[in-house]
């Protein structure tokens, strides 16, 4: 892919434990090329946000909510709030399950295990990452948090030559702050740590007048407060469907779905207890109405509970400090060439950019292509080709999340590329399969064929209630991948019977 290479790499930074941060460490540790490589990790366990925390401080996330570089830990310190300021809350909630089955989330050549339900619970989850990061654990280091990322020698490429990165951490055990060199860094700390609330007219007054009526999903824990209340889950993102299913059987019925537009993630179910309406696009004014909101059709929704807002969340490194910023409004990562490398400084990555992908064998993919680029077995483009690459996306999808968001099947196309671009990296002496190294996942037809079979999956599932978790494979739903390309084999051939027909008959 090119021929520029990043030079003389010996020293890693990993910024983040959590499901990419492990995979990447795994795969660099595989090339045996690299001198250091330190795991720094915030938090006091692996897994990153499927380590289940209290939510003290996100349900105090203002509201609406527009800044990326937002910190409810930075806000809970600066006023004194000592309750909760020592921890990094995660969005995880208690009921949640896995919106992918077991087989296609995977990390390669490491199944989950076959007494799981086919979407395993969040525990489950974090177990499995657990038993992954073994034999990385001795490079973490626990309760580490990176303050400050800044290119060393000079600033890069508008001040002079750049010979690595400065990154300057807190210690939890006694809050000094120290800075360490190292020639590279990954920056594997997700996108699920800035809430975003949108600035819908009246929302701020209304939140202020109903308090406690107005939250982000990232505060959700379970749907005992909402028992008898008439709510709307604003967004149908996975975790919108999922937290308005779970609060559905508690609340007042029907349960309000808002939705701007078609999920092609999962499709929202038509069931009884829900009634998907339009984009909220008014909350009216407390003194003429009663806990009112006005859509995009006009109606007038009234007496209104309770407001989720599943609405996602910004990219936000607040800690990097390069120039011009990776991020700006928070909608996307700028001057970044495949979802990973960053154009001006390749010693750069963010392995955790893309949306609507699976993320375990997206991260062992991405972390095979990072490790060889940096070990030098594979070359990066020239940089006005890295930077043209840029400049198509951004004719084809637009400056802001679409970016990074990759609905299937450009998910599974985007998997498969990154294989194939490891996989034709220069061989070396030494490393596992005949010399290639360590490799992740490449879908096959059965793999892109389950995944596009998602939403059908999920629901069969879903409709088990409580006896879906002895259910252990997709076959056990009814969804067998052999019968149905027996069936499509079968409609091709009478196609092409009925082709050649027309055509010997002058039809």
């Amino acid at each position: 892919m090119g021929s520029m290479s990043c030079s003389s790499i010996s020293r890693i930074a990993i910024i983040g434990a959590g499901p990419s941060g492990i995979a990447t460490a795994k795969y660099l540790l595989a090339e045996g090329a690299f001198d250091k490589i330190d795991i720094l990790e915030q938090r006091h366990e692996v897994g990153g946000v499927w380590n289940l925390t209290p939510n003290t401080l996100s349900k105090k996330t203002p509201i609406p909510q527009l800044d990326p570089n937002y910190s409810a830990r930075k806000v809970a310190e600066a006023s004194n709030e000592r309750d909760a300021s020592d921890r990094f809350e995660t969005p995880l909630y208690e009921l949640l399950e896995t919106n992918i089955p077991k087989q296609l989330m995977q990390y390669a050549n490491r199944p989950f295990a076959d007494d799981l339900p086919l979407f395993p619970k969040h525990q489950s989850v974090l177990d499995y990452c657990k038993e992954y990061a073994e034999d990385v654990r001795p490079l973490i280091r626990f309760g580490w948090q990176v303050s400050e990322v800044r290119p060393v020698e000079g600033g890069g490429p508008d001040g002079g030559h750049h010979s690595g990165w400065s990154v300057t951490v807190i210690e939890e055990a006694s809050q000094k702050r120290q800075a360490y060199d190292y020639d590279a860094v990954v920056v594997a700390s997700g996108h699920f740590s800035v809430p975003h609330i949108p600035a819908i007219k009246g929302l701020g007054a209304w939140s202020s007048s109903y308090p406690g009526s107005v939250m982000h999903s990232k505060a959700y824990r379970n749907p005992h407060p909402f028992t008898g209340k008439k709510v709307i889950v604003v967004g149908n993102s996975a975790s919108g469907v999922d937290i308005g299913a779970q609060v559905g059987k508690v609340c007042k019925h029907p349960l309000l779905q808002s939705l701007r537009s078609e999920n092609l993630f999962f499709s929202p179910d038509e069931v009884s207890w829900k009634e998907n309406i339009l984009e909220i696009v008014e909350f009216l004014c407390p003194e003429q109405y009663s806990r009112a909101v006005r859509l995009a059709n006009g109606w007038i929704e009234r007496n209104i509970d309770a407001v989720i807002f599943a609405t996602g969340y910004f990219y936000s490194f607040p800690f990097l400090q390069i120039n011009p910023p990776v991020v700006t409004n928070g909608s996307r990562a700028r001057n970044v060439y495949q979802q990973l490398f960053h154009i001006k400084y390749p010693t750069l990555v963010f392995p955790a950019l893309p949306q609507r992908i699976i993320p375990f064998p997206m991260a062992e993919n991405q972390a095979a292509v990072i490790a060889r680029v940096w070990s030098g077995r594979l070359k990066l483009p020239p940089e006005v080709e890295m930077e043209g690459w840029e400049k198509r996306m951004l004719e084809e999808r637009g400056d802001g999340k679409a970016m990074h968001t990759l609905n299937f099947p450009e998910d599974a196309d985007y998997l498969n590329m990154l294989y194939d671009w490891a996989a034709s990296a220069t061989p070396r002496q030494g490393l596992e399969n005949d010399q290639t190294g360590m490799m992740g996942t490449r879908w096959d037809d059965k793999s892109r064929w389950m995944r596009s079979q998602f939403p059908a999956i999920k629901k069969a599932y879903a409709e088990r209630e409580e006896n879906r978790f002895s259910v252990r494979t997709i076959e056990e739903l009814g969804f067998d991948f052999e019968k149905w390309k027996d069936t499509r084999d079968e409609v091709s051939d009478t196609n092409s019977a009925a082709e050649v027909f027309e055509s010997t008959s002058g039809g």
